[in-house]
């Protein structure tokens, strides 16, 4: 009896853990299914994650699932699924968990607090995602957790403090979020913990003394954040660290002595903060440094001779400084230097004569200081040198010649020196040399003929030498040509006839030379060319008419050559010209009175005696021909027919009618008064959209659209100034011309949309927008008063004009780039109502769409020009970032721009390189 009463105690055990055992998989199971039910899985990854009778254990086999023995789930990955959603309660179920990563998808909701209920968790990957809200505090109750990464994300709020209970941490990852406050101070309990990561949020305060004392630590990034104070100096005792990131943090002061403890250090980013006064020569000690970068300071004093002690240095930038003195000698011997950046200094003295003879030198830029002497001639020795940046200094001698049979050369850039001798014979044969940059330098002798021969220059800039030559017969013919400027030279002989089929030359100046002979009129087929300048040289002949008809040329100066004929009726409606001069030549005959010539300063007519009428004094009708009358009359009428055929936007103005239109606007000496007191025509009424508080009406700006205010005129539009009584304001006003596709067919509203996006936009370089004026059919934008200069050489596009040059506002510069690869217009109608090309943009990498489907087909379809392509649109998604603070500097913008190379197999490695590398330097990190 004994025996049966304990056969059945033990029958019931086992029954009854095996029905416990049987009922908490049912839970898990039961969890996954509400996991899978919050979540958005367009591409039915899940498709897997279902019930399946008589298999209790099936779900161990579902897409991203794993299980213990037991069958209960220990690993849950989901991670480049393209999932979003939520993040259902009920995963605190699996309390077996010690794995999860769901990085790589597009979840933006926040992060359930009963996440942290799993006290079980090792590692949790939540990086690569758009989760927001604040972070869940109690993390710190799993005792085992080693790994947590929510790097690149949308989390803000403050850092748990509780943290710094999970002891076992080793790798605390939470970059690229919107943290704010301090870094606790609870932090310097996780003892165990190697990588800290916490760059590219909002943190402020100090950075805490007390992460001196985690002596595991290898690593630690907390750049891009607005601190307070210096570095601790009890970095010191971090004697196993190994890479140090505090670039862009707003740190000052000085450079603790006791960093120089740091042995093992490799990498040192302290770029782009306050730091001063003197490099501390106990750098030095840093014996396994390979990547130090302190630009962008306030550094001074001498480099000290100890870095060049740093013998496995591969990258020093200390551009950006003030520092002074000459360069440590020893730095040529330096055998594994890469990249060399010490411009914007007030460095002084010769460049090592060894620099690049020991090492694989593959970038050196130490323009904008005062070195001396001659080039080093050994730059190139280790066959890498891609880009030599030397303007603006005081170098002297002549070029090396080793550096024309650098087949590795991208750009070549030494103008503002003063090199002598020739240029020597090779650039023309380096197939990667895009820019050669020797301006306003002491060079003679002739222009290589084998520079004609590239196939790879797109920038040649010679201006300001002593060359002493013919132009090479096919120089203008190089494919991919599009800035070439040899002016103020001694260059002889006739401009080649060799501009057909040359699409890409956007800018040619060879003014001040003794060029002769006719201006060729192939030039007329460069599609692109938008700045002509040809002065001072000892051209003849006419104008070419194919010039005058140019549809990009903005730019045109003919002026003291000796060219005869007239000035062809075609200048008045080129559709970009706005600036034309052609003084002192021997033009004749009638200027012509339309377009912009109708307001050309007659100082860029001086000098042609024969020249009359238009802005000149009226022509003697004895002194021209009357055939030629005859001929000049035909034209003028034409011409007159034709003017305001510009394809931007608003109302069409025929000068023939000028007479109708003056008494239509201007009867009773008050503007547009038929039409005030119509008010039924279909143009009525005006509504006046302000982008700031505006102290006028529409009917102020109204009263002053009146010829004695026409201040302008361009290829988009007429331009007034405003003169308002009260208050006193003075305003610049442009009512654009009319073309045949944009008001009648709908494209008003797309213009506006456009126009509300401009007026949004605030930066010292940008004209601002005040407001705009519009009916029905007509378009006049509303802008600041500018007292120096015409409008029209800031003003230009639809009508409104963004005056562009190297400090522009870099988020119009990111929709600009975001126009050129996507093909579209800001506000292209494709986007539907309300959405411009960055909210699209954004919406496709939201719902992590292939980016290739945003790119212009046009441009082509191979992999890796659309590689190039989708390099060039995150730069421009980077600088369209929501937050300024995210935004990169037009010198970073510049560098991707130029950097920006489609991904390459390595020859050692069958994985594609990534696009982007974590490093401020490409492919060096």
């Amino acid at each position: 009896m004994e025996i049966i009463i304990h056969f059945l105690t033990l029958f019931f055990f086992f029954s009854s853990s095996f029905i416990t055992e049987i009922s908490a998989l049912n839970h898990q199971i039961a969890a996954l299914i509400s996991i899978k039910s919050s979540l958005i899985d367009p591409l039915n990854s899940l498709h897997d994650w279902k019930l399946e009778p008589n298999n209790e254990l099936a779900h161990c086999n579902w897409t991203g699932v794993s299980c213990n023995t037991y069958g209960a789930v220990n690993k849950l990955h989901l991670a480049n699924l393209n999932l979003s959603g939520l993040i259902a309660d009920d995963i605190q179920r699996l309390q077996s968990l010690v794995s999860l990563d769901l990085s790589g998808n597009g979840f933006s909701s926040s992060l359930p607090n009963s996440l942290t209920n799993i006290t079980s968790l090792v590692t949790v990957d939540l990086s690569q995602n758009s989760f927001t809200g604040s972070f869940p505090v109690g993390f710190g109750r799993a005792a085992g957790l080693t790994l947590l990464n929510a790097s690149s994300n949308n989390f803000s709020g403050f850092l748990p403090k509780d943290l710094g209970n999970a002891s076992s941490l080793e790798i605390l990852d939470l970059r690229g979020s919107f943290f704010q406050g301090s870094i606790p101070k609870t932090f310097e309990n996780l003892q165990s913990l190697r990588f800290l990561g916490l760059s590219g949020n909002n943190l402020t305060g100090m950075i805490p003394p007390e992460l001196g004392s985690l002596s595991s630590l290898e690593s630690i990034i907390l750049g891009y954040n607005e601190f307070e104070g210096g570095i601790p100096a009890e970095f010191g005792n971090l004697t196993k660290l190994k890479y140090l990131d505090l670039a862009v943090g707003n740190l000052g002061g000085p450079i603790p002595v006791e960093l120089g403890s740091l042995e093992v250090l490799e990498t040192l980013f302290l770029y782009q903060n306050n730091f001063e006064g003197k490099i501390p020569n106990e750098i030095g000690k840093m014996t396994l440094l390979t990547m130090l970068d302190l630009s962008d300071n306030m550094f001074s004093g001498k480099i000290p001779n100890e870095i060049a002690e740093l013998k496995n240095l591969q990258l020093l930038n200390l551009m950006g400084n003030q520092f002074s003195g000459s360069v440590p000698d020893k730095l040529g011997l330096l055998t594994q230097l890469q990249v060399l950046e010490l411009w914007n200094n007030s460095l002084s003295g010769q460049l090592p004569a060894d620099l690049g003879k020991n090492s694989p030198l593959i970038w050196l830029d130490v323009s904008s200081n005062s070195f001396t002497g001659e080039i080093p001639a050994n730059l190139c020795n280790g066959g890498n040198l891609t880009k030599i940046i030397l303007f603006n200094n005081a170098f002297s001698g002549p070029i090396p010649v080793s550096l024309s049979t650098c087949a590795t050369l991208v750009r070549v850039r030494m103008q503002n020196n003063n090199i002598s001798g020739s240029v020597p014979v090779g650039f023309g044969k380096l197939e990667k040399l895009q820019r050669l940059e020797l301006a306003n330098n002491s060079l003679t002798g002739k222009i290589p003929d084998d520079i004609s021969s590239s196939t790879s220059l797109s920038f040649i800039d010679l201006s300001q030498n002593n060359l002493q030559s013919t132009l090479p017969s096919t120089i203008l013919s190089i494919p991919n040509l599009q800035t070439f400027m040899a002016s103020r030279n001694n260059l002889v002989g006739k401009i080649p006839d060799q501009f057909q089929d040359r699409p890409t030359l956007s800018m040619l100046d060879l003014s001040s030379n003794h060029l002769s002979g006719p201006i060729p009129a192939s030039i007329g087929s460069c599609q692109k060319l938008v700045n002509l300048n040809l002065k001072n040289n000892r051209l003849v002949g006419e104008i070419p008419k194919a010039v005058a008809m140019m549809p990009t040329l903005a730019i045109l100066d003919l002026s003291n050559n000796s060219l005869t004929g007239g000035i062809p009726e075609t200048f008045g409606t080129s559709p970009a010209l706005e600036t034309l001069n052609v003084s002192y030549n021997k033009l004749e005959g009638r200027v012509p009175a339309n377009g912009m010539l109708k307001t050309i300063n007659p100082d860029d007519l001086a000098g042609n005696l024969g020249l009359c009428d238009g802005v000149l004094p009226p022509c003697n009708k004895y002194a021209l021909n009357a055939s030629g009358q005859k001929r000049l009359n035909t034209k003028h009428m034409v011409a007159g027919w034709l003017i305001g055929i510009s394809s931007v936007l608003a109302v069409g103005i025929a000068l023939i009618g000028a007479r109708n239109f003056y008494k239509k606007w201007y009867s009773n000496g008050s503007c547009f008064g038929e039409r005030l007191s119509s008010g039924g025509t279909r143009e009525w009424p005006w509504r006046l959209t302000a982008f700031q508080r505006l102290g006028f009406t529409s009917s102020d700006i109204l009263s002053c659209i009146k010829e004695s205010n026409v201040i302008g005129m361009g290829a988009t539009g007429v331009v007034y100034k405003a003169e308002i009584q009260s208050p006193n304001t003075v305003v610049a006003v442009k009512k654009l011309w009319k073309s045949g596709n944009d008001v009648e067919t709908g494209n008003r509203d797309s213009f506006i949309g456009e126009v509300n996006l401009l007026g949004k936009l605030r930066h010292r370089n940008i004209v601002r927008l005040l407001g705009f004026l519009h009916n029905d059919s007509n378009i006049m934008i509303i802008y600041e008063f500018m007292k120096n200069g015409n409008l029209g050489e800031a003003l230009h596009e639809y009508g409104y004009t963004l005056k562009v040059d190297e400090k522009i506002d870099i988020y119009s510069y990111g929709v600009v780039l975001l126009e050129l690869v996507t093909g579209k217009r800001p506000l292209d109608p494709v986007f539907g109502e309300s959405m411009d090309v960055v909210e699209w943009i954004r919406n496709k990498i939201r719902d992590n769409r292939p980016l290739e489907e945003a790119l212009d087909p046009i441009v082509g379809n191979c992999r890796y020009v659309q590689e190039e392509m989708l390099l060039v649109l995150r730069i421009a998604v980077l600088c369209t970032a929501k937050l300024p603070k995210d935004r990169p500097s037009i010198r970073d913008v510049l560098t991707m721009l130029g950097e920006a190379k489609p991904r390459r197999k390595d020859t050692n490695d069958d994985k594609e390189k990534p696009i982007f590398n974590a490093s401020p330097v490409n492919g060096l990190v």
